[in-house]
């Protein structure tokens, strides 16, 4: 059985936007998917996909649902409904019919409301020159406010002073019932007053979190077990293991798990591959480190798709780094393959894993399979650009 039969989990090995939705396009479109998964972040993905004449940038929605694929949001996932509805009108205006309908979530996930939202965008304008490099979306105010139960106004947790008396973290579940939710955004509304008041009353909030749940299928129990007892899975994680929350450089990550580790656990044991997706050369949105950044490299290969962000920051590149694509790869506690997005560029050059002076890199492909098999080898943004290649490996089967 080839390496891509089975159970997928694709993650991105570099500081995020390495390629991982046109990769998972391509796995959808390549053989029967019975689901994408994702199993971190939440609106501020941001995976590209060209496909048949149709791009679309995908953000909550997983990105196989050009190739027809249901999504299944886990409870790793924060879930953004009002993101989510926009998204969906946008899938709808490509040509994908009732997108919602191809969408499940699991009750348990957080729900990131317009208090995160305002309350993450007013700490990073008060850093200035100091940004850490948020998108923006309220992801990690989110985490953070779940991790408040019981702490006391004053009390720093995880470097953050807690401005107020919090309560309960809202779920998807909630959204369902709503005395419950009117008591958790009661709550979130009066611990962000000193930060942050977002123009959103509590009743409007309420009444469009009960549509967005009569909208969607909200689930409980092992969904995504249930789902790979059924056929095959593709995981799609979000961002990449340089931003990890445990492995990246702080305090330029993100507040999420980008490893394979929540895959692992959503899939209870069950065998899979890992695909580490990577360009032929690094970059990065926004601030924090980039060792091997290069103006001309920037210049050579601009970006379609991924501009500068109001709080994300600017686009930037550099040359392939392999102390640091190792360093992903050891995170992961290893891959079994690679999916190598960028092919088409010429002129790349790789800085060794001893740090010393980039070199040329004439061919790539033979440069990366030299380290890993290649599953999925990617020339330009189109999905017709991208091949499945006959691969085996037994490293989590």
């Amino acid at each position: 059985m080839s390496l891509l039969d089975g159970h997928v989990v694709v993650v991105g090995l570099g500081f995020g936007d390495e390629g991982k939705g046109a990769v998972v396009d391509a796995l959808c479109a390549g053989q029967p998917t019975t689901a994408v998964v994702r199993f971190n972040g939440g609106a501020q993905a941001a995976h590209n996909v060209v496909a048949d004449g149709r791009h679309h940038t995908f953000s909550q929605f997983g990105a196989g649902t050009f190739a027809g694929v249901p999504t299944h949001l886990s409870r790793f996932v924060l879930v953004e409904p009002f993101a989510l509805a926009e998204e969906a009108r946008r899938l709808e205006a490509a040509g994908v019919r009732d997108p919602l309908s191809l969408l499940s979530v699991d009750g348990g996930a957080l729900l990131t409301t317009p208090f995160h939202i305002h309350a993450n965008r007013a700490r990073e304008d008060a850093r200035g020159a100091n940004r850490h490099g948020s998108c923006g979306k309220g992801v990690g105010e989110t985490v953070w406010y779940s991790l408040l139960r019981g702490a006391a106004p004053g009390a720093v947790v995880e470097n953050q002073e807690v401005i107020g008396t919090p309560g309960e973290a809202p779920t998807v579940a909630d959204c369902a019932r709503p005395s419950v939710l009117r008591r958790k955004l009661d709550a979130l509304a009066r611990f962000y007053a000193p930060l942050a008041t977002p123009p959103h009353g509590i009743d409007e909030l309420v009444a469009l979190y009960r549509d967005f749940a009569g909208a969607v299928r909200i689930t409980d129990g092992d969904e995504t077990g249930r789902l790979a007892d059924s056929g095959r899975l593709v995981f799609e994680g979000a961002q990449g293991v340089l931003l990890d929350q445990h492995h990246g450089f702080h305090p330029h990550t993100t507040w999420s798990t980008t490893t394979p580790h929540n895959a692992r656990a959503l899939l209870g044991g069950r065998p899979h591959a890992v695909v580490g997706v990577t360009r032929t050369y690094l970059t990065r949105h926004g601030a924090g480190p980039l060792p091997t950044e290069s103006a001309t490299v920037l210049a050579r290969f601009p970006e379609a798709h991924n501009g500068t962000g109001e709080y994300q920051g600017s686009w930037r590149a550099g040359h392939l780094d392999a102390a640091l694509l190792d360093y992903a790869i050891a995170a992961c506690e290893g891959v079994d393959a690679l999916a190598v997005t960028h092919l088409d560029a010429s002129g790349l050059k790789v800085v060794p894993a001893d740090g010393s002076p980039a070199v040329d890199l004439p061919d790539p492909l033979a440069w990366f399979g030299a380290r890993l098999p290649v599953a999925v080898a990617g020339y330009g943004p189109d999905r017709a650009g991208y091949r499945l290649v006959e691969t085996r490996s037994t490293i989590n089967a």
